[in-house]
């Protein structure tokens, strides 16, 4: 068998793993539940959404789905049920209380600001949720990954760096500045950095920046490029919000979809260490 033969048959088989997620349940028979919760984080009521499959008897890895910077919408809403329907436990989380959504560019810059330059405040709410999600009966409560987009890609690597006790983290198109870049020996996590060539938010020298960081960690990591996609590339309405509001963005459905299924390999990856 010739190198590039045996390339992409190791590249089908990692991808069919996609549809095998934890034995026989797949989107066809999954029965998705999902619902509006509420918890505390500091004394602040926070407001989430959980999703599983119903149909799946006993407990399951959890995977935190941390938002963009407008706060908690059904964009994250729809990823958690996405995750169900693979077999996960599945929970939305909110990082600014009470369920607050930002309405333009300038309430999300200011939100997510407010919580990215308090690592505490990011640390508490983060953990709040996780703790949480730990506690539901259709947890897995040592089986626990992270995912974010934009603001909360920024915030799941965060958490990495910072040693949270994670099986791993997933990062699309999320901001790499981390307040307290890592340091060798605390990151416990295996971390995925999904990153688009055309983020004007995110330059090909802060993405570089951040690899020798990892690096120089000792982290478990791997970065995958998509070549022209721009920030939030996985979001339908991106288009949307770029229009609107002027804002350098947009939507790439083969990004999305190549990004989405590396997730999901990703995700059999480690929980099945």
């Amino acid at each position: 068998m010739n190198s590039l033969v045996k390339s992409a048959f190791v590249q089908l088989i990692s991808l069919s793993l996609v549809f095998v997620s934890f034995g026989t349940s797949t989107a066809k028979t999954a029965d998705v539940e999902g619902k509006e919760v509420v918890y505390n984080a500091g004394g602040l009521l926070m407001r989430g959404y959980i999703a599983f499959d119903k149909n799946r008897k006993g407990r399951r890895p959890g995977v935190l789905v941390v938002p963009e910077w407008w706060g908690i919408t059904d964009y994250e809403r729809h990823r958690a049920r996405m995750l169900a329907e693979k077999g996960y436990t599945a929970l939305a989380i909110d990082m600014y209380g009470e369920g607050k959504q930002a309405l333009n560019p300038d309430e999300a810059a200011g939100y997510s600001r407010g919580v990215a330059q308090r690592p505490e405040v990011e640390k508490e709410r983060f953990m709040a949720a996780m703790d949480f999600l730990r506690q539901q009966p259709e947890v897995a409560p040592s089986r626990i990954a992270a995912i974010g987009y934009c603001f909360g890609g920024g915030v799941v690597l965060n958490m990495a760096g910072q040693g949270v006790d994670l099986k791993g983290v997933a990062s699309f198109h999320g901001s790499l500045g981390a307040v307290k870049p890592a340091r060798r020996g605390d990151v416990k996590a295996r971390i995925l950095v999904l990153q688009g060539t055309g983020d004007k938010f995110v330059s090909a020298d802060q993405i570089q920046a951040f690899r020798q960081q990892l690096i120089s960690a000792d982290a478990d990591f791997r970065i995958v490029l998509y070549p022209g996609a721009s920030h939030a590339f996985t979001n339908p309405k991106a288009d949307e919000y770029a229009k609107k509001f002027h804002l350098p963005i947009a939507y790439d459905a083969e990004a999305d979809n190549k990004s989405w299924r590396e997730l999901l390999v990703f995700l059999q990856e480690i929980f099945r260490e």
